[in-house]
């Protein structure tokens, strides 16, 4: 399961629910994309070296996945399958879809947007 950005903040802080999720996850990834937010995230919290310990100690035990020549073209397809449903999603967040159907992995997130995405699988907390 990929942690998409709002699950990572979850578990900054800690949200039971989450918790229980992801110690129940069979597999468990993050995108560079969720890392790179996360981290843009700090430059205005009230807590940035408590993130950043959190989103260290995850991303030197978490695989963390970065595109591949495969990925565009998983990229490329889900973009325009979306496109055609006239149901665009962000950019960013297309990048972790694309991710996550190349390596069969769902999503843990709160963005419903994802449930749009062809052969992308969505948990929520």
């Amino acid at each position: 399961m990929i942690l998409d950005t709002n699950a990572l903040s979850a578990l900054a802080v800690r949200d039971a629910t989450i918790l229980r999720v992801v110690a129940g996850a069979e597999r468990l990834a993050l995108s560079f994309v969720t890392v790179a937010e996360f981290e843009y995230g700090l430059l205005g919290s009230a807590r940035p070296d408590a993130g950043r310990v959190l989103l260290h100690q995850l991303a030197t035990t978490l695989l963390v996945l970065f595109p591949d020549p495969d990925t565009l073209g998983y990229y490329a397809v889900l973009a325009d399958g979306l496109k055609r449903k006239g149901r665009i999603i962000p950019h960013n967040d297309l990048w972790t879809a694309a991710l996550a159907r190349q390596h069969a992995l769902a999503i843990l997130s709160r963005d419903r947007h994802f449930d749009y995405v062809d052969g992308v699988r969505r948990v929520e907390w």
